[in-house]
């Protein structure tokens, strides 16, 4: 981002987890309850980084290991005659589906709680940091009008 740019900044698609990365602003007189917020959300953002990227990869992997099973079973290879992918229909695709997501419940449930766990953590941390800035600008009101 720009230097001047008093905002996050949000980049393309990462290629292996498909979420888009964040590039936090900080400011130049951060405050430590600030930093903090700022550090849960980058955390967040790296941990949830990680899993997707390993569960996509997981995913593209079995996937493929599927397919290939499944038509060998058939007779048939991985590409046609005319160099086309090879593909199976809806409902022998349904049956992966299924599957993977019945192997991997354990894991998206700790996901989830983990996620839930981040973000109740960062939503206290904004709401101390917008209770702070709050009071501090009701200080700087109440100055200026005695002023």
């Amino acid at each position: 981002p720009p230097a001047h740019s008093h905002c996050d900044w949000i980049g393309p698609p990462d290629k292996h987890s498909n979420l888009r990365p964040v590039i936090f602003y900080v400011p130049p007189e951060e405050s430590p309850l600030e930093r903090r917020l700022r550090e849960a959300r980058q955390e967040a953002q790296a941990s949830n980084q990680r899993f997707w990227a390993r569960h996509n990869r997981a995913f593209r992997q079995e996937k493929e290991e599927f397919i290939y099973s499944r038509l060998k079973a058939k007779g048939l290879e991985m590409r046609d005659e005319s160099g086309q992918k090879a593909t199976l229909n809806a409902e022998e695709m349904a049956d992966f589906y299924k599957d993977f997501l019945s192997k991997n419940f354990k894991k998206h449930l700790q996901y989830n709680r983990d996620w839930y766990k981040r973000n109740f953590r960062i939503t206290f941390l904004m709401g101390q940091v917008a209770l702070v800035r709050a009071l501090r600008w009701l200080r700087r009101r109440k100055k200026n009008v005695e002023q």
